[in-house]
């Protein structure tokens, strides 16, 4: 877990309550805290809690998670994780069956993307050492492209001839 990083997290509150059109003393109140807390965090001689920061993000309409990872409390990675996936199933102009195939695909992407990252950390591990990088550049994106999902064989589409 990253330290509190509270300048930059009253920074950022102060944006966010200026852009929401709001005083200290109406975001205090919508928040339920005190004024002079509240200015203290803008100020960054606080730290607040993590119900705190949930407190003021719903008072000023904006992720929970954001206020954390201003804070320091959630790194970056960690709110993409958690908050595209409660973003879908929050979601209520879809139903209970379109939320998981969302999240089915979601995931699938992010595993795409995890195993993609993985290749080019060792492609370049490869560079370093010096032999076939192209070679095994160019069978990755073989291989990849042979998958099904994206024009490949199974997939219903036809290959182009070479």
């Amino acid at each position: 877990m990253a330290s509190l990083n509270v300048g930059n997290l009253g920074e950022y509150l102060r944006e966010q309550r200026r852009n929401a059109q709001l005083s200290l003393r109406q975001l205090a109140e919508a928040a339920g805290v005190s004024n002079p807390y509240l200015s203290q965090i803008e100020r960054g001689l606080r730290k607040p809690s993590a119900d705190i920061l949930q407190q003021l993000a719903k008072a000023l309409r904006i992720s929970a998670e954001t206020l954390y990872v201003q804070a320091g409390i959630l790194d970056e990675k960690d709110r993409d994780e958690l908050e595209t996936p409660a973003v879908i199933l929050a979601d209520p102009s879809i139903n209970e069956r379109q939320k998981q195939v969302l999240l089915q695909i979601y995931e699938s992407f992010r595993k795409e993307n995890a195993a993609e990252a993985a290749e080019t950390t060792a492609a370049a591990g490869d560079a370093a050492g010096g032999e076939g990088v192209q070679d095994n550049d160019v069978d990755v994106t073989d291989t990849g492209e042979a998958s099904g999902a994206d024009g490949g064989p199974g997939s219903g589409a036809t290959p182009p001839s070479h």
